[in-house]
């Protein structure tokens, strides 16, 4: 997964899978982070589901995930604020860990 540093945080690209039977963050996907809502495309609802629950498991703010790019797209460009890319790697590899970890128990 490619991370990027910007002057306000981190940028990295999402590929995204509305109408999932349940939110979730998939794990790694190429260069890009999948990411599972129940949400559907119409309206930008996905969309919001997925700036919500990445705050949420990245123990973030809602208003430091924007969605800059890829709004009308699976292929999505998120920007989280006051996180580095270490960070970032960090906090997402845990959260697929755990999720690999209950999966399995």
């Amino acid at each position: 997964m490619r991370l990027s540093a910007t002057p306000r945080g981190v940028q990295f690209s999402v590929r995204a899978q509305p109408r999932a039977s349940r939110d979730r963050i998939v794990g790694p996907h190429g260069e890009a982070l999948k990411v599972a809502v129940s949400a559907p495309p119409e309206g930008g609802r996905a969309n919001e589901a997925i700036v919500r629950l990445l705050a949420k498991t990245l123990g973030v703010r809602r208003s430091a995930v924007r969605m800059i790019g890829g709004r009308a797209s699976r292929e999505k460009l998120i920007e989280v604020e006051g996180l580095t890319p270490e960070q970032l790697r960090e906090r997402i590899t845990s959260i697929t860990a755990s999720a690999k970890g209950k999966a399995k128990g």
